[in-house]
């Protein structure tokens, strides 16, 4: 997949639709399937966020044009001026502005709004190269409380962590965080792809049942 970053507001995905079914999604689902859509949108602007800083915040503009080899997407971020929302599209796409709660009504457009006042919990996936890394990480973290889940998927375990924001400060999420990636990797990979195409292995506090079953090597 191609990120390319317009402007401070404005950013464009170019994703063949072989990269999309390796992906693990069909390629008419996308269009048909509202939820299987967003699932993939929001993949992309996970990536675009990793690599270029590109946060999902407010509403969105989304242009979405079907070509012969793939998908060209064209994402435009809210601003607020004067107290009020704005979404600027770009001079070389159509010359207008959304009003915070408009609706886009081009059959290839859309906004997605987020309600701001609502904070969305910290979710990640840890890969691990190893399996005894993963063992490694339960005797060294010591949190009980942390909700984690173990998945194998593709050949590789992945360890999905949820903070609760009302029960750690960034600054306790950042330091656990810092101590598992001294064992694992961020990855890109998303909990409803693992969840579909790979296997769960332990549903609920993953770490603890690993400590409590193999001892240290």
């Amino acid at each position: 997949m191609d990120i390319e970053r317009v402007n401070d507001t404005t950013i464009k995905f170019f994703i063949t639709y072989k990269d999309i079914e390796s992906r693990g999604f069909e390629r008419d689902e996308i269009w048909y399937n509202r939820e299987r859509g967003e699932e993939l949108f929001f993949e992309m602007m996970n990536e675009a966020n990793n690599r270029d800083d590109f946060e999902l915040d407010g509403p969105l503009w989304i242009q979405v044009h079907a070509m012969d080899r793939g998908l060209e997407i064209l994402v435009t971020r809210g601003q607020v001026t004067d107290g009020n929302m704005k979404i600027e599209v770009p001079d070389w796409q159509d010359k207008h502005a959304l009003d915070e709660g408009t609706q886009a009504t081009d059959n290839d457009s859309e906004v997605l709004e987020q309600d701001d006042s609502v904070t969305e919990p910290l979710e990640l996936m840890i890969g691990f190269r190893d399996f005894e890394d993963i063992i490694d990480l339960s005797h060294s973290f010591a949190n009980t409380d942390l909700d984690n889940r173990l998945f194998h998927f593709e050949g590789q375990y992945y360890l999905h962590i949820l903070f609760d924001d009302e029960q750690y400060s960034e600054d306790e999420q950042d330091n656990m965080l810092s101590h598992i990636l001294e064992y694992g990797f961020e990855s890109d990979i998303t909990i409803h792809r693992v969840q579909e195409y790979g296997k769960c292995i332990l549903e609920a506090a993953a770490l603890a049942a690993l400590r409590s079953q193999f001892s240290m090597r």
